[in-house]
């Protein structure tokens, strides 16, 4: 069983760690608790085969976005997420939520902000990545028009899905379509190589 490490990204209050937590342990956190970084571990059956996800959803407030570039450097799979509706819709109970003065037009920016940084980063367009709009049984108060984004991610050449922690929808798709795109990208012969490359030791002459 191979295991991959997966980095949640995206912008502050956007459902990163409902999406995360309902993936990992199946069950809704409806209270939103800013967080600072938390590391889950989950094995995935996809296609026959069992590997082992480490996924780590990160904090998305303005003081925590200079860990990006840590997070990004040891990632190998990541999972963009924005919101889809807009804050207006929850003002209800603002208990539950940190704003950082977003729209969730402004979260679909940073998401594209994190696609270049992860290009830049990485040295290479070749990393795999999946874009995740949330909140999508909110149909009625939805922002960002589904066109919008299928057209966003056609031009960007990455699979997007509209998921709803709540209702759990669509949420495993979005880390077995990562999974196999790892798999692709990191096959295990060169994992093997890059092992076997770590273990030799000096070359020492006498």
């Amino acid at each position: 069983m191979r295991q991959f490490n997966v980095v949640v990204l995206g912008a502050g209050g956007v459902g990163k760690s409902a999406l995360t937590v309902r993936f990992v342990r199946d069950v809704f956190v409806e209270n939103y608790d800013p967080t600072i970084e938390e590391q889950y571990h989950r094995p995935m059956m996809v296609d026959g085969e069992r590997d082992s996800l480490e996924v780590l959803d990160t904090a998305g407030a303005e003081q925590f976005t200079s860990l990006n570039e840590v997070y990004i450097k040891s990632g190998r799979g990541f999972v963009l997420v924005f919101r889809q509706v807009p804050w207006q819709a929850i003002l209800s109970d603002l208990s539950k939520y940190q704003f950082n003065s977003l729209t969730q037009e402004v979260s679909l920016k940073e998401v594209e902000s994190l696609r270049k940084q992860i290009f830049r980063i990485k040295g290479s367009e070749n990393v795999p990545i999946v874009v995740v709009g949330t909140k999508s049984d909110l149909v009625s108060e939805r922002e960002v028009p589904t066109t919008t984004i299928e057209s966003l991610a056609s031009r960007w050449n990455l699979p997007f899905y509209e998921t709803s922690a709540k209702r759990n929808w669509h949420i495993n798709d979005v880390f077995e379509d990562l999974l196999r795109q790892m798999r692709v990208r990191y096959p295990p012969d060169a994992a093997k190589k890059t092992k076997k490359k770590q273990q030799k030791g000096p070359c020492i002459i006498m």
